[in-house]
């Protein structure tokens, strides 16, 4: 225990120096070219502190893109519906935390090792622009085409809906491609697809805070 101790806080700062250093080394290093003048579409990111969804407005041609969602339950067509959030995470922390007053141990155990993953898809209205936890992006539309595949292949068999979960009537879990851990979880997930539109983040990005600089910086 005690070389344990004595080696803990050289442990974490070279944790805190591998996130520093993710985001501020750019990935891709060099920018993506957007089409001239074709610039768009408009994403949104949005952020708790340890979680990051990205929003797309929802119009006819992303109804049809997530048809599948919709015959699974999710109701896209509601009629206060303005935006589709995706978010990929840990199944047992996702599932089992609907708010940080039911976390658990074993759920907080397995994010910290191995865990399935699930994808959860939510309806949401009209997002408060401008707010410190939504940042939004204009990209083209092959970039934007781009992201809808890399989301649509996040979902495993197109899709598994999870059946009695979910936080309220206007949201769904799904199972998902991937295996989660802390270090590769949802905010490198959303920093993925976010690589997938054409955008620039840190080179590993495990934490909001940090994938928010990178974006900051290079885009």
């Amino acid at each position: 225990m005690r070389t344990i101790l004595r080696y803990l806080p050289l442990l974490v700062g070279a944790v805190l120096l591998a996130a520093a250093l993710g985001a501020l080394v750019p990935r891709p290093l060099w920018p993506v070219a957007m089409a001239q003048g074709r610039v768009t579409r408009r994403i949104l990111v949005l952020k708790n502190p340890i979680h990051t969804d990205i929003a797309i407005a929802l119009d006819d041609g992303i109804r049809r893109r997530f048809a599948f969602l919709a015959d699974a339950g999710l109701p896209v067509v509601a009629s206060e519906a303005r935006y589709i959030v995706f978010g990929w995470g840990g199944r047992a922390f996702y599932l089992e935390t609907p708010t940080w007053s039911r976390l658990k141990a074993m759920p907080v155990l397995k994010a910290l090792t191995l865990d399935a993953s699930v994808m959860h898809v939510d309806v949401a209205g009209a997002v408060k622009e401008p707010h410190p936890d939504v940042a939004s992006f204009d990209i083209d539309e092959a970039h934007f085409s781009a992201l809808l595949d890399y989301i649509a292949a996040s979902f495993r068999n197109g899709p598994v809906v999870i059946d009695n979960a979910g936080y309220s009537t206007y949201d769904r879990f799904y199972e998902a491609n991937g295996q989660f851990n802390a270090l590769v979880g949802c905010n490198t997930w959303t920093a993925a697809a976010l690589r997938a539109a054409g955008l620039r983040t840190g080179w590993w990005n495990p934490l909001p805070i940090s994938l928010g600089w990178s974006l900051r910086l290079y885009n």
